[in-house]
C-alpha cells in the first residue's frame, strides 16, 4: 500500500459511471422481475460494495465512508449508473465509487440474465473526483 500517513485529511468525493446495455424488452420487463426490483437490489449491492472495497482490491486503503449513492437512468438501450462516494480522509474514494458502479452493473446483469444473454456491461470510468493534493478532476466528455 502507498503510505498516506503524511497526507492531509481533506473532504474527498468521487463519482463513477457504468452502463448496462440491454434490449428495450428487458428494460420493459424490469418491474416484473421474478427476483425483485433489479434497480433497488443493485443500489444496495453498490453501496455495500463501496463499503467492502478494501477487502476486494488488495492495495486499497480502508476508508470511513460518509456517504455512498447509486443512481440509475433508464435509457432506450440500457441503464446508466452513477455512483458517488464521499469521505474525509488522507486518500481518495475513486475506487469506492468505481466499485459501487461496477457491482451495481453486475447485479443488474445477474437479475436480468434469464431474459437475455446478450446484456453487456461497459463504459466503467471515473467522472469526477474532488479533494486532496491533486484537487479536482472532471472527465472531459462528461456532462456531470
Amino acid at each position: 500500500m502507498v503510505d498516506v500517513s503524511r497526507k492531509e485529511v481533506t473532504g474527498r468525493t468521487a463519482t463513477a459511471h457504468a452502463y448496462v446495455s440491454m434490449s428495450p424488452e428487458v428494460i420493459e420487463a424490469l418491474p416484473q422481475n421474478a427476483k425483485g426490483d433489479p434497480l433497488e437490489v443493485a443500489r444496495i449491492a453498490g453501496i455495500l460494495a463501496a463499503k467492502k472495497c478494501a477487502e476486494l482490491i488488495p492495495l486499497c486503503h480502508s476508508l470511513p465512508l460518509s456517504h455512498v449513492a447509486v443512481e440509475f437512468e433508464l435509457e432506450s438501450q440500457g441503464i446508466s449508473i452513477i455512483a458517488t462516494a464521499s469521505t474525509t480522509a488522507q486518500t481518495g474514494v475513486e475506487m469506492e465509487a468505481m466499485t459501487a458502479a461496477s457491482i451495481a452493473a453486475l447485479t443488474i446483469y445477474d437479475m436480468t440474465k434469464a431474459l437475455d444473454k446478450a446484456i453487456e456491461i461497459r463504459e466503467i470510468y471515473l467522472l469526477e473526483k474532488t479533494g486532496g493534493k491533486s484537487g479536482t478532476y472532471r472527465r472531459k466528455d462528461s456532462a456531470q
